[in-house]
This record gives structure tokens, C-alpha cells and sequence, in this order.
């Protein structure tokens, strides 16, 4: 498991450096064969917000040819790929997601010839490579609705959605964008309204055009040619529209937040179409005439479970999506979380989850949960979380070595939401700003000029060659060579869920064989059940045992374990 003999005890467990909180699990486990499913089910994705990875030119933006320079670190990690957020060429008024063409690479980032380098160093690693695709919306000022707001006769007249005002002018009905204020934009080209669930610069495609469905199909092609292992669909519940225009309810007044015009209402018109997964089907036939490509949806909004699993069930749609219930939970919540994660059959045809703890559009999980313990002690104890889930995992950039959300003074500010909503926002800058390299660096390592957005001292603290950043880092890796390693966590069912006290456990079978998860999150040690323990595997808990896990979990805690089979 881990070379050097000073990290191992006699009884071969390999115990953490930290001198509070304590990682123990036994090795060395046999890494286990993959050819018993896809290599992407169970996989772990360590997600990359390509302007601030690594500065590979040094203008303080980060670049493909930065992550090229640093895929040897992921590789490092154990993780099975990576997944690459937009590099497509933009005017940026959303960072990457609002493209203005879909088969370029934006000058600031690089160009092809850099991306296909970037492709074949992560394949010669041994890494996939996901990037996303935004076919929900494109810029304002892509070619294809230039042209649809020339006039309403033109060969892509209907590749938008354009609506005629209400007879006093008013928009066509009450939907809201997601970053505040009407969905609609009045065009005087063409005397009509647009669509754009976003910002005013990201007009929504008309996906229930076979044209436009045709143009993108092209696009994804035009990457799977250049060898990517799979795409993320951003927002693609937002894809097609009810094409009525009727008005949304008014939503549940008991969750409203307060901040956003869109949260008061049910957003059931202006996405989750039914006839989208007819879209996703001729994605997924494409997509099947290359060997071993993967797909995953993000489905925003709330209560999006039926559409996550109308979008990955059976074969010939998507293999995995995924939700913001935990990246909006604010609290780590043991009942919530025992619901969220029960709430996917073990049946394959049903679909596959995937989960994420911490993204580019919400704030750092370091800053959300279990904000009374040492940070240290908290980052070990969500990475066995993490790790034990049933389902596809994404690891943004960062989380490995605990990185706290930081605060950006207004006059520092770059998202457009942020500057919309400020104070009360989203947080999105505060978790996109540059990776830490080097502690010492007045930069951070990142760039060698002023970063896009400044690198906290808090973060250098954690950097890659910090000795508290090193010690998570290899956390999360003996992790993953944990999970690697046991069938019963990548691929094995989920059954026998419990969340409540603070205490939350579950099962992970496969094979006949049956590992034990148990969290407890109270101030008081609780005892396993009555299976008992076969065989340790880790645990991870505060103080200075260095004892296998005996069947007794202090406080704040967490440990898996071989436990007896469960009877039918």
C-alpha cells in the first residue's frame, strides 16, 4: 500500500502522520480486475476548472498546456480520469459556458494542437479524459444566433426559442433566469423575445429543432474523433422547453430563499422535457460507435431524482447524471444524506448515481460541514464519505488537499452572479480560485503574474508541497487504492441504509461479501452492530491510537469494515 517501513506499524496498518486525527486500514489489498464491468462504473473523476489549474504561459490564466504540465499529480492521485470544464472559444461572460464555437479552443486557453497533446499525455497516464459540452445554450454571439436574430425567415430562424411579446409588451409568460430577473430578452431584429435561462448572453437553443439536434450531434463527434473518453452535459435538463409557454407555478413558499426571483417558482415548463431523452438517445447511439465512451448528465434544480433516472435507465441513454443535493446541503444532515444516497435502486437497468461534494458553482464542502472539527480531522473524515458511496465519484480540484471557501472582496469579483447578487451570492469565485502549488510562492506556484483571482494565504497553507497538504493528498490516494481494490466499494450494492442520532451506516455487497460503513457524527462512541467485524479496512478518527478499529467508533468518526453477510 505505501512504501517506506517508517509509516507502518507491526501490525502492518498504515497510520497517518498527523499527530490528532488518525487513518489506519491494512495492505496491501490486490487490486482487483476491471474488466468485470465499464471502467467507468464505479470510477472516480478529478474535475479540472481550467483557468485556474497551472499557468503553463504566465499571464495569470490557466491553460491546457498547465494541465498537461500537471497530469503526472492527478495520475498520482489514483483517480480513473479527469474531467476538464469549457476551454471552447468564448467571450467569457460566463467563463467557458457560453460558447461562441463549439470546436475551437479559446486563445487564452491554447489551441487544438495543445488539447490533443493534453488527450495523449492523459492517455499515456493511464487517464480518460471528460470534458463538457453545453447544448443547452450557446453565446449571443455564436454564428448560429447572429444569424437566428437576423430576421425570422432565415435557414436558423428556429434554432432559438423566440416568442412574441404579450399584447402590452410584456415577456410571453413568468420564467425566471437562474442568475435573476426574467428569462426573456427583447431582440429588435426581429421584434420578438428570446429564451436564455441564464444570463442575456447565453440564448437557449431550440433542441425540439432535429437541425440543431443534427449541429450538436456534429460537435460531439468532432471531439470523440480527437479521442476524449466521454462528455458531461451542462444544464442539459435545460435542453428543451414546454413549447406552450405556459407560466410556472409559484413554488413552495417554505423554500424560498430569498435571494433569487427563479426559487419561487417550480421551474416544471422551462426544463426537464419529456421528449428530451429522445436527444439523449441519438447522443448515446453516437456515442456507442466508439469503444468504452461515457456520459453524465448535471440536472440542476430541486427534486430532480425521476428526471436523473428517466435520463440514465436502460441502455441506450445516458450511463450516469447527477444532482446538487449535496452540493447544496448545507449541513452534513446524517437522515438527508441516508435519503439522498438510498434514493437509487441497486437495479442497473434503473440507472447509475454519481455524487459530488464540491463543484465549481457552490461553495467548498470544507466550508459547509462539520465546521466544529479541526480541519485536518474533517477532510479525512468526508474523503471515507466520499469513497464509500454506491456510484460515480467527482473530485474537484483541491478537495484533496482540504481547501477551504474563501471570501473575495467585491472590487476582486469576476462571476457574473457574484456581481448581480452581491453580498448574497452563489460563492462561485470564492471555489474557482487558483490551484496551490507552492506555499512560499507569492502566487501560489500558479502563475508567475497577478492570477485571475488571487490565491488566499489559507490555501497556500494547504499547497501541494505543504506537509498538511501532502498528508491529505495521500489520504485520499491509500483511499482510492482502497476503493480500487475492493469490488464491494466500486461496484457492489447498497442496502441496509441508516441515518439517525448522528449516526449513519450502510452496506456495500458484492461477490458474496459484505463491507460495513459506519459514521458516527455525535459526541458520544457508539458500537457496531451486532455482525460484528471480520476484518478492518480503515478507519479514521481523532487521537493517538494507532489500534486497528475494535468495534467501538468515538465521536466524530468513520470506518469501514468486512462484516458478516446480510440474509436475504
Amino acid at each position: 500500500m505505501r512504501a517506506g517501513c517508517e509509516r507502518l506499524n507491526a501490525k502492518g496498518l498504515y497510520i497517518s502522520a498527523s499527530k490528532t486525527v488518525r487513518s489506519i486500514w491494512v495492505g496491501p489489498l490486490a487490486v482487483i480486475s476491471t474488466n468485470s464491468f465499464e471502467w467507468w462504473r464505479g470510477a472516480a473523476l478529478y474535475q479540472i476548472y481550467p483557468r485556474s489549474f497551472f499557468d503553463y504561459s504566465g499571464n495569470g490564466t490557466g491553460d491546457l498546456r498547465g494541465i498537461t504540465e500537471k497530469l503526472d499529480y492527478v495520475a498520482d492521485l489514483g483517480v480513473d480520469g479527469v474531467w476538464i470544464s469549457p476551454f471552447f472559444t468564448s467571450p467569457m461572460h460566463d467563463f467557458g459556458y457560453d460558447v461562441s464555437d463549439f470546436c475551437s479552443v479559446d486563445p487564452s486557453f491554447g489551441s487544438l494542437t495543445d488539447f490533443d497533446a493534453l488527450v495523449d499525455r492523459a492517455h499515456d497516464l493511464g487517464l480518460k479524459v471528460v470534458i463538457d459540452q453545453v447544448y443547452s445554450h450557446s453565446s449571443s454571439e455564436h454564428p448560429w444566433f447572429v444569424s437566428s436574430r437576423s430576421s425570422r425567415n432565415n435557414d436558423k430562424s428556429d434554432w432559438y426559442v423566440w416568442a412574441d411579446a404579450r399584447p402590452e409588451g410584456s415577456p410571453p409568460n413568468n420564467w425566471q433566469s437562474i442568475f435573476g430577473g426574467p428569462a426573456w430578452t427583447w431582440d429588435a431584429r426581429r421584434k420578438q423575445y428570446y429564451l436564455h435561462n441564464f444570463l442575456s448572453s447565453q440564448p437557449d437553443l431550440n433542441l425540439h429543432n432535429p437541425e440543431v439536434q443534427d449541429a450538436l450531434l456534429s460537435v460531439a463527434k468532432f471531439w470523440l474523433d480527437r479521442g476524449v473518453d466521454g462528455f458531461r452535459l451542462d444544464a442539459i435538463n435545460y435542453g428543451m422547453h414546454n413549447i406552450e409557454l405556459p407560466d410556472n407555478p409559484v413554488a413552495d413558499p417554505g423554500h424560498w430563499s430569498g435571494l433569487r426571483p427563479v426559487d419561487m417558482q417550480k421551474a416544471v415548463n422551462n426544463c426537464n422535457h419529456q421528449d428530451l431523452p429522445k436527444f439523449l438517445e441519438r447522443l448515446r447511439a453516437l456515442t456507442d460507435q466508439y469503444p468504452a465512451r461515457f456520459t453524465v448528465a448535471e440536472v440542476g434544480g430541486s427534486q430532480t431524482l425521476g428526471v436523473r433516472q428517466e435520463y440514465t435507465k436502460c441502455q441506450d441513454r445516458l450511463n450516469t447524471a447527477y444532482g446538487f443535493e449535496f452540493l447544496y446541503l448545507p449541513e452534513l444532515d446524517v437522515e438527508a444524506f441516508a435519503q439522498i444516497i438510498g434514493s437509487w435502486s441497486n437495479d442497473l437497468a434503473a440507472g447509475w448515481p454519481s455524487w459530488a461534494f464540491s463543484n465549481h458553482d457552490v461553495p467548498r464542502v470544507h466550508s459547509r460541514w462539520l465546521q466544529h472539527l479541526d480541519d485536518i480531522h474533517r477532510a479525512k473524515l468526508l474523503a471515507l464519505l466520499l469513497v464509500s458511496l454506491r456510484g460515480n465519484l467527482f473530485i474537484y480540484q483541491g478537495e484533496e488537499l482540504g481547501l477551504p471557501q474563501v471570501e473575495i472582496p467585491f472590487d476582486l469579483l469576476k462571476d457574473p452572479e457574484a456581481l448581480r447578487n452581491w453580498p448574497h451570492t452563489l460563492s462561485r469565485d470564492g471555489a474557482r480560485t487558483p490551484m496551490p502549488w507552492l506555499g512560499a510562492n507569492e502566487h501560489g506556484g500558479f502563475s508567475v503574474s497577478t492570477p485571475w483571482l488571487p490565491v488566499p494565504e489559507c490555501h497556500k497553507q494547504r499547497a501541494v508541497d505543504s506537509v498538511a497538504g501532502a498528508d491529505l493528498r495521500d489520504h485520499l490516494k491509500q483511499l482510492l487504492s482502497i476503493r480500487n481494490a475492493c469490488p464491494q466499494l466500486r461496484w457492489g450494492h447498497l442496502t441496509n441504509i441508516s441515518g439517525s442520532g448522528d449516526v449513519l451506516r450502510f452496506q456495500r455487497l458484492h461477490d458474496n461479501k459484505c463491507i460495513q460503513a459506519m459514521f458516527n457524527f455525535s459526541k458520544e462512541s457508539v458500537v457496531v452492530p451486532e455482525t460484528g467485524i471480520e476484518q478492518s479496512i480503515v478507519w479514521v478518527g481523532e487521537g493517538d491510537s494507532t489500534e486497528e478499529f475494535n468495534g467501538v467508533l468515538p465521536p466524530f468518526s468513520g470506518a469501514l469494515y468486512y462484516a458478516s453477510v446480510p440474509h436475504a
